[in-house]
């Protein structure tokens, strides 16, 4: 089955929300640091209690390579456990001249054997080729972040009025099937006025929570569009809820609530 196909049959189900292993040791129940490896540990338990409920994972690199050789074996006993019909989206936001990106893309889609990346376009096509080159994976490109720091760049106005955040997605959704798009959550009103740029690729809606997006405000868009090809990623308002031996179970629970909430 390949990452299209896994997004796709998550969305008949009715998932959209994504559950991002952001896995910081300062933030993770200190019952856990006895452990020989405690964000393995951390990681297994909220899958275990997620997995029925999910509609993707998202990895972000960065809290596994900070950790050096040990991160990376975190890293990967996670990718181990991760059922096989969930797709897990790898976060890097990789972007380097064609020869470095595709050895980028080679370790990210079969050294780690992601569904999915995150990217970003601003050295152009030969930096995002490598990633497109893998037909069965699907690619994000950034489009509007979720940060605040997305007004430096991504919304600066060319000389024909359009955004850099749009021309972007306009110059990017032609390179191939399997482009998706990161669209920030806290960007409402972009989104809005956005929505039919981004035609009927998956996006991933980051922002959700600890940022100040909010989730129903988000599903009014969509839902106004009748599109259903979107994955909200939800971090650290789903993972840190509780510092307690019961932080995996409420992690579950309030992922159900978030997917009652989409089905309305």
């Amino acid at each position: 089955m390949n990452a299209s196909e896994k997004f796709l049959n998550k969305f008949s189900e009715g998932k959209h929300v994504c559950v991002g292993l952001d896995t910081d040791i300062e933030k993770i129940p200190s019952f856990l640091l006895t452990e020989s490896d405690p964000i393995f540990r951390f990681n297994k338990m909220i899958i275990d209690h997620t997995a029925n409920h999910a509609a993707a994972y998202k990895i972000n690199l960065a809290f596994y390579e900070s950790n050096g050789k040990k991160g990376i074996e975190s890293l990967e006993k996670t990718l181990e456990v991760i059922p096989e019909n969930i797709p897990v989206i790898g976060d890097a936001k990789r972007g380097d001249i064609g020869n470095t990106a595709k050895i980028y893309a080679k370790a990210i889609f079969e050294y780690y054997n992601f569904d999915a990346s995150t990217i970003n376009p601003l050295m152009g096509r030969d930096s995002v080729q490598p990633f497109l080159d893998y037909t069965d994976k699907i690619n994000f490109i950034l489009g509007l972040t979720s940060n605040i720091g997305a007004n430096d760049f991504e919304k600066l106005q060319l000389a024909d009025g359009k955004f850099l955040f749009q021309e972007i997605i306009e110059k990017t959704k032609s390179w191939g099937e399997n482009v998706g798009f990161v669209f920030g959550a806290t960007k409402l009103s972009e989104l809005r006025d956005n929505i039919d740029l981004l035609g009927d690729s998956f996006v991933l809606l980051p922002g959700i929570g600890a940022q100040g997006g909010s989730l129903e405000e988000i599903i009014e868009v969509f839902r106004g569009k009748n599109f259903g090809n979107f994955i909200i990623n939800i971090s650290r308002g789903l993972i840190y809820l509780d510092n307690t031996n019961l932080f995996a179970v409420k992690a579950g629970q309030k992922l159900e609530e978030f997917n009652n909430k989409v089905a309305g």
